[in-house]
Formats: C-alpha cells, sequence, structure tokens
C-alpha cells in the first residue's frame, strides 16, 4: 500500500484525496495535515449566532466537466425549486431527476449570477458595460471621454509591463482610472503599474470593451456563431444548500469513510528529503512533533513555507521564496434586518433586498473591498431569510499591518461605520457580527514572482513531489481550478506517470474566466 501525505485541507488537497480512495480505498493510505482546526481553507463557512458566511463569496461553476460532475457526484444539483423558487414563482433550467432542496440537505442550489460594482452610490454592471445605466451614473461628458480614450488604446497599444498598461489596453485610460486603478491597489496594497500584468492574464483573460459590446449585442440579437456555439458572461452558478463549506464537509466525510485520515491542527514545520524525494513532513501540533513518512506528497501549503521548510535549500531559491508576496484577508460577517440600497432591479428577491451575490466596492476613501450578501446564494443559511440579511464584508491587508492588528471590536466598528459613510447599512439595524482572519488568501504577482521559475523548477526536481492549489503553485486560482489541480495530481499518482507540466498549466488557458461556450 503506498503511503499519501497531502498538505493542506482545502479544494485541492480534499479533491486529490478523495480522487485516490474513491476507487482505490485498500490501495492507497492517505494522510492530510492541515494546519487550522478546520476544513475547506478559503472555501471554509463560517458559523456564528443564528447564521452563517463564507470567506468571501464562493460561485461553483466550471468550465471542465470531470469538475462539474464531481461535484454532482458530491451533492446532487437542484431538481426542483427551493424555498425562495416557489415564494418568488422563480422559474429555472433545473436538473433532470435533481436533488429536492426542500427535502434534503445534500444538494446544490442553482442561483443568479449577479455581481455590480457600487461606486457614487450607484451600481454598474460588472464587467463594466457600455450601455443607458453607465451613461447615466457617469454622465454624458465621462461616457464621451472614456469612449474616446478606448478608441485613442485601441490604436495605440501600450508593451504589457505591467498590470496598468494591461487594463489601459482593454478599456482605455479613463474607464481603468474610475474602475481599475483604486480597486487593484486596494486589493494589492501596490500601484497597478508596480504589478505583473500576468495577474490580468489570469483574472481578466481576454476580456475588454469590445468582448462585453460583442456579448450584449449577442444576447440582444439572439445571434450565434457559425460553428452553432455561443460565448457569453455566466449568469447562473451552483451552490450547496447549507454554504461553500459544506461541500468540503461532505468531501470530508466520504475521505473518513474510504479510510482516510485528516489530521487538523498539524502544521508542517519541517520537510526530511533524501536525494531527490521528500520522505516525511514532521508537523507542529498541540500534543508536540508527529512525523509523517509518504511515498508521495502533495502540496497545497504556500511555497514561500514549502521552502523554508526544506533543509538545504541553495540561497537564491531561499531568497525568490522568501521574498513570494502575499495578501491577507479580513471577513466580517453582519446579521442586519435590513439595508439601506434598494432594489430598482426587475429581479425579485426574498425581502426585496438588492439581488447581487457580491458587490465591488469602488470608492476611493474606504477600505472596505467587496461585500457578498449570502441571502442570494442561499435561503437556506440564514434563520429567517426574509427578515434578516447576512453579509461578509471584506478587507484586504497584509498580517501585521495596522488593519490586520485591530481586535475584533474594532474591526467591527470601522466596518459598520465605512458602510454606513457610502450609504449600506445603518447602525441601528446590525444585528450580530463576526471576524475571521485568513493568512495568505491571495498570492500576489510581485516582488521576487518575476524569478518564480526558478523555485518551480527547484520543485520539480523533487520526484514524489505534487504542487497544487492556489497556494501550492503560488497563482490565483478560482476554486475549480484548484480542485482540477487536485485530480490531475491523483490521476498521475494512479497512473504511475506524474506529469507535472501538466499540473502546472492549469488555469492558463488564454479565455476569460466569467465566460461560457455553449455547444
Amino acid at each position: 500500500m503506498l503511503n499519501i501525505v497531502i498538505i493542506g485541507a482545502g479544494p485541492a488537497g480534499l479533491t486529490s484525496a478523495y480522487e485516490l480512495l474513491k476507487n482505490n480505498p485498500d490501495k492507497y493510505n492517505v494522510t492530510i495535515v492541515e494546519a487550522e482546526n478546520k476544513i475547506g481553507g478559503l472555501s471554509a463557512t463560517i458559523h456564528y449566532g443564528k447564521n452563517q458566511y463564507d470567506i468571501g463569496p464562493h460561485r461553483f461553476f466550471s468550465k471542465d466537466d470531470s469538475v462539474m460532475q464531481l461535484w454532482n457526484e458530491v451533492l446532487p444539483f437542484q431538481g426542483y425549486p427551493s424555498f425562495d423558487d416557489k415564494m418568488l414563482g422563480n422559474e429555472k433550467n433545473l436538473y433532470a431527476n435533481g436533488a429536492n432542496p426542500e427535502e434534503s440537505d445534500e444538494v446544490m442550489l442553482l442561483r443568479n449570477r449577479i455581481s455590480r460594482i457600487f461606486y457614487k452610490k450607484s451600481f454598474f454592471d460588472y464587467p463594466v458595460k457600455m450601455n443607458y445605466n453607465t451613461i447615466v451614473n457617469l454622465g454624458l461628458l465621462t461616457m464621451l471621454r472614456a469612449g474616446f480614450s478606448y478608441l485613442y488604446s485601441s490604436v495605440h497599444k501600450l508593451p504589457e509591463n505591467s498590470l496598468e498598461d494591461f487594463y489601459i489596453n482593454r478599456f482605455g485610460k479613463v474607464l481603468y482610472s474610475i474602475f481599475f486603478e483604486g480597486y487593484t491597489e486596494k486589493l494589492w496594497g501596490r500601484h497597478p503599474r508596480d504589478i505583473s500584468a500576468e495577474w490580468g492574464a489570469q483574472r481578466v483573460k481576454g476580456l475588454s470593451i469590445y468582448a462585453v459590446l460583442k456579448d450584449c449585442f449577442k444576447k440582444i440579437l439572439g445571434r450565434k456563431n457559425n460553428k452553432n456555439s455561443e460565448t457569453s458572461l455566466i449568469e447562473e452558478f451552483w451552490y450547496p444548500k447549507l454554504g461553500s463549506g459544506q461541500y468540503w464537509e461532505t468531501l470530508a466525510k466520504k475521505i473518513k469513510e474510504n479510510n482516510g485520515r485528516i489530521l487538523l491542527g498539524h502544521e508542517v514545520k519541517q520537510i526530511k528529503t533524501e536525494g531527490n524525494k521528500f520522505t516525511s513532513v514532521i508537523c507542529n501540533t498541540s500534543d508536540g512533533e508527529v512525523e509523517i513518512k509518504g511515498d508521495y506528497f502533495i502540496s497545497s501549503m504556500p511555497i514561500k513555507d514549502l521552502i523554508a521548510g526544506i533543509n538545504d535549500v541553495n540561497d537564491n531559491v531561499k531568497r525568490i521564496a522568501s521574498g513570494l508576496p502575499y495578501r491577507d484577508l479580513v471577513a466580517i460577517g453582519l446579521s442586519m434586518k435590513k439595508l439601506n440600497i434598494k432594489n430598482t432591479t426587475n429581479v425579485r428577491t426574498l425581502g426585496n433586498i438588492v439581488p447581487d451575490s457580491w458587490i465591488y466596492i469602488q470608492y476611493p476613501d474606504v477600505k472596505i473591498g467587496r461585500v457578498s450578501i449570502f441571502n442570494n446564494f442561499s435561503p437556506y443559511i440564514i434563520e429567517n431569510s426574509v427578515d434578516v440579511v447576512s453579509l461578509c464584508v471584506e478587507y484586504f491587508c497584509s498580517e501585521g499591518d495596522s488593519f490586520w492588528n485591530l481586535d475584533s471590536k474594532d474591526c467591527i466598528e470601522f466596518a459598520i461605520k465605512e458602510l454606513e459613510k457610502i450609504g449600506i447599512i445603518s447602525k441601528e439595524n446590525v444585528l450580530d457580527s463576526h471576524v475571521e482572519k485568513v493568512k495568505k488568501a491571495y498570492p500576489a504577482y510581485f516582488d521576487t514572482y518575476s524569478e518564480f521559475d526558478t523555485v518551480k523548477s527547484y520543485l520539480n526536481e523533487f520526484e514524489n513531489l505534487l504542487c497544487v492549489g492556489r497556494n501550492g503553485q503560488h497563482k490565483y486560482n478560482n476554486m475549480d481550478h484548484s480542485m482540477l489541480t487536485g485530480i490531475k495530481a491523483a490521476e498521475s499518482i494512479i497512473s504511475n506517470s506524474l506529469n507535472k507540466t501538466e499540473l502546472w498549466n492549469v488555469n492558463t488557458e488564454k479565455v476569460y474566466h466569467e465566460e461560457k461556450t455553449n455547444n
């Protein structure tokens, strides 16, 4: 029996374990070691009081069939109307012979994907669209300036030496300065001119004013191309009935049923090697150090920490790895009686709240990055989804900075004041609150990242090591991309042919991650 050690109980690690064990429970001895005392990583669901929220919004959508099939295998897709579908008379194209959310908790709900930008107390479509709403909210003069700026950038392309160049080439300088410059600096703590254009290649592949206009015209004209396929921005996604974390908790249960071990509170601090192989990991636990040996190792821990734990790493690799940057996250949950922002759309919602899954806060004079509304993810994760609104307010920061070091009470007060300032809530309507801090939530593309290939080449020299997930590859993956790396890592071990190139190539296709193609 082969011993497989998986570092990290997030989407990539759990997916690898499940794929290894589901058809081979007697062939692999799988052990997952997780530093935290909970599973799911950044995709965990936080329970507080009578409500819950996710650490940031997670929409279950993928262009990869294997990921979609896995979701449906673990939590069946919705086949019958949910509570809010019935209340609102919503008609959806539900999954044939799917699960009934009114009878079972083990179900993925089909949800509307609505996300907008909030700026100057007005809502703008996300991605930015050249439509009547944008013209009215920005004003005709600003839109004319934006139009000429875009035309100029279409003719005079900048060499893409930075993320700033990337955005200006696709949107023009005016729209870049309004919708991208300040938000990007808020997210990363760096001006876009100091960030690699590769970040744009990862997150807004192929997206531009041209792509947005083309999508609008296709919808208006109902046209398809000559291959009978249509590419459009996704408008629906799947979501577990009881929160994003429900999927990972269900997957963990299935792993344990197939004899897999999940050891929480086991922080990897040292990796032992012999030649070009990992041999064991040393974990710090509440009971002291524990050594776990393995034949194969799948790592989703931050590469900065992984390299720091390996003996005899050359000085250049150490320098690059120690300089790899990350952005940390403070996620504040707020239960509200009501919101101050009104639903002026034609989308019906429980309590007539705004229909957004998440809202990008574009104001340059507040620190808030994004607000998620979990009533619009599932009516079942809130005690009374008609009369209570569940929010997650996200702040991007760096571990050890002034905001990160605020205690929970001050964090909550800060968030409430900023939300009041921009007109989203009133303090007297707050019912309950909670603070969750997440280290290394976002691997970043600056500082020593330009030399990352040297670190990647070093790690690839270890024959029995596979790097997966967002932090395991230092790549800004979505959840489905992280899962796909987990699937491919498991397949490599099962086939006894470690295809590391294919693994590192996940999420490098040159298309926008929020687009789909219907055949």
